[in-house]
């Protein structure tokens, strides 16, 4: 998504706004619902025509319309780093990006597809007030995927007229849509659904293949929470995209059905809530967070948690972009998020 302007810091294009073995491999993550889209006719194909081709024109309907797509895209512009992420892991590089790493590293997983596809670098523009539509607008692309952004509301009418845009078919869906929902819709789009399909069985076997070998995370309730600079979020509500913990076998608690996007702060006088078999913690705003991880495990309610008693508390690191990652999983990201964050699940619910 846009993924700064939310309650955590999604790595993204507007700053108002996540196996070793296998993930060289994998570009992506495990199964979810395809978000609604509907393919129109057309003239049939020739006998020589691809499948893909033949699956054009394409109607998607979308939250402010309907997208039409009259052929296979070529070129494709990105409005989020989670969109970027589908493109890459569909094995496509963008003409255009914004620069969600800000001219710093490129996060490990990225800079492997980039590797993979035989790209130096991606092309971006300074996003730091937004979506720059008139660098869009200079690549001439052929469509534009805003599957992973908060700011649709604004883009779109902006950006329809340069390209087909494809997003989501409700609003509330910039929160609740899975990577893989996401991935689908793009990938119907660009005439790469059977991509999509390997992309996400691959990462499905990935995934079970670790939860097989940690049979200790089964049933597991876990709590994970992001200390903002104004609150501790509680990041795991209910409707959150479970992402890598539940497919691992962990599952939320009771009090996450009491939080929702719009309502996730915990006082320092209720740190009970965040209380769980396995509690994960990041401070991806250092000095600049609520407060910091030593402040608060000298808290005396803190230290009063069973979770935090029996070490079973583990802090995720935001300096490798990871606790970002993890708290809004794409379609590049996904396999890598379960070669880094399981050793620190296992350390976790082993109290070590």
């Amino acid at each position: 998504m846009n993924r700064l302007a939310g309650p955590f810091a999604r790595r993204s294009t507007a700053r108002t706004l996540i196996a070793a073995a296998a993930c060289a491999a994998l570009l992506a993550g495990c199964g979810g619902k395809d978000d609604k889209g509907e393919k129109t006719g057309g003239d049939k194909p020739s006998a020589g025509a691809s499948a893909a081709e033949a699956a054009f024109p394409v109607t998607l309907t979308n939250a402010w319309g309907k997208t039409e797509v009259e052929k296979k895209p070529l070129k494709v512009a990105t409005v989020s780093d989670g969109d970027t992420d589908i493109a890459l892991a569909l094995g496509l590089v963008p003409v255009i990006t914004p620069d969600a790493e800000d001219g710093g590293p490129v996060p490990e997983y990225k800079q492997r597809a980039l590797t993979k596809l035989g790209a130096g670098k991606l092309k971006t523009y300074d996003d730091t007030d937004g979506t720059d539509y008139e660098a869009i607008a200079a690549e001439a692309p052929d469509v534009i995927l805003g599957m992973n952004t908060w700011s649709m509301d604004t883009d779109y009418a902006k950006l329809s007229p340069i390209a087909p845009v494809v997003t989501f078919t409700d609003k509330a869906h910039s929160d609740t849509l899975t990577w893989q929902e996401r991935l689908k819709t793009a990938a119907k789009a660009l005439g790469l659904t059977a991509e999509a399909e390997k992309v996400i069985a691959a990462n499905e076997k990935a995934t079970a293949d670790t939860a097989a070998a940690h049979p200790e995370f089964k049933g597991k309730t876990y709590t994970y929470a992001v200390v903002h600079p104004e609150q501790i979020t509680f990041m795991s509500y209910a409707d959150q995209d479970p992402g890598v913990f539940e497919q691992l076998g962990f599952k939320k608690t009771d009090k996450a059905k009491n939080y929702k996007a719009d309502k996730n702060a915990v006082s320092l006088e209720n740190l009970d809530e965040l209380e769980a078999d396995v509690l994960l913690m990041t401070y991806p705003f250092g000095d600049n967070g609520l407060l910091g991880a030593k402040e608060l495990e000298s808290n005396k309610l803190f230290q009063s948690l069973q979770v935090v008693k029996g070490k079973h508390y583990a802090v995720i690191p935001s300096e490798n972009t990871l606790s970002s990652a993890v708290a809004y999983p794409d379609a590049l990201s996904a396999p890598w998020i379960v070669e880094k964050l399981t050793p620190i699940l296992a350390g976790a619910v082993a109290g070590k």
